[in-house]
């Protein structure tokens, strides 16, 4: 090879070299940009399961490939066994709600703990997954109780009362006027209100560009 070609082949790569430098700083920047433009949220659903209308909500979010938590309560599990199965295999995360629907701090740290453990031994049961997450009843817990479960609190930021109000139209709007990024949103499955509220916010947070994770990556990312 002459000496032109070699100065020609140098020329060539270097030039090469900088186009592809070039389009993988482009592809990044892009891919930044899509990163900050998506808006993730959580829905939970509280008190579950319950047969009718946890079902209904199962088959809502199946159909629009959204993942959800429920924080379950153990002494509901019992006869809905094949619910908390399901909520599982289809990737919805599933946390504890304690066994009674009990408020925590009122209770001894034997008991709360009994509580715990009690519902976490059900959801493993059925599904050989042990829970890592609980929803306090009413927000109250005790330290000692988590330490001692190896349980991580959950609360939430948008709470549209829907158990007080029962009304569809009201939780929706609470809903979308409250939401934003990173939030987590407190909802029951046991009120049909509260299903078709869920299903309706969730088609037009779609719409607008929200992504539905569960709490775990919510709170972990």
């Amino acid at each position: 090879m002459g000496k032109l070609e070699k100065i020609l082949l140098c020329f060539t790569v270097a030039i090469f070299a900088i186009i592809v430098i070039q389009y993988k700083n482009r592809v990044e920047d892009v891919n930044l940009e899509v990163a900050k433009d998506i808006k993730k949220i959580a829905i939970t659903f509280d008190d579950g399961p319950e047969e009718t209308y946890t079902e209904k909500l199962l088959d809502g979010l199946k159909s629009r490939g959204v993942k959800a938590t429920f924080f379950v309560i153990g002494k509901s599990i019992q006869g809905k066994e094949d619910l908390i199965l399901r909520m599982y295999n289809e990737g919805h995360l599933i946390g504890n709600h304690t066994y009674n629907h009990v408020e925590l701090n009122k209770k001894s740290n034997e008991e709360g703990i009994k509580e715990i453990e009690a519902t976490n031994k059900l959801i493993e049961n059925i599904t050989g997954y042990k829970p890592e997450f609980i929803r306090p009843p009413f927000g109250a817990w005790e330290k000692d109780q988590m330490n001692k479960t190896n349980m991580f609190p959950v609360m939430w930021t948008v709470d549209p009362l829907d158990w007080k109000y029962q009304n569809t139209d009201y939780i929706v709007k609470h809903i979308l006027s409250k939401v934003k990024d990173g939030d987590i949103i407190l909802l029951h499955d046991i009120f049909p209100t509260s299903v078709d509220a869920a299903l309706i916010a969730i088609d037009k947070l779609l719409e607008e560009g929200y992504e539905f994770v569960t709490v775990d990556e919510l709170m972990l990312d």
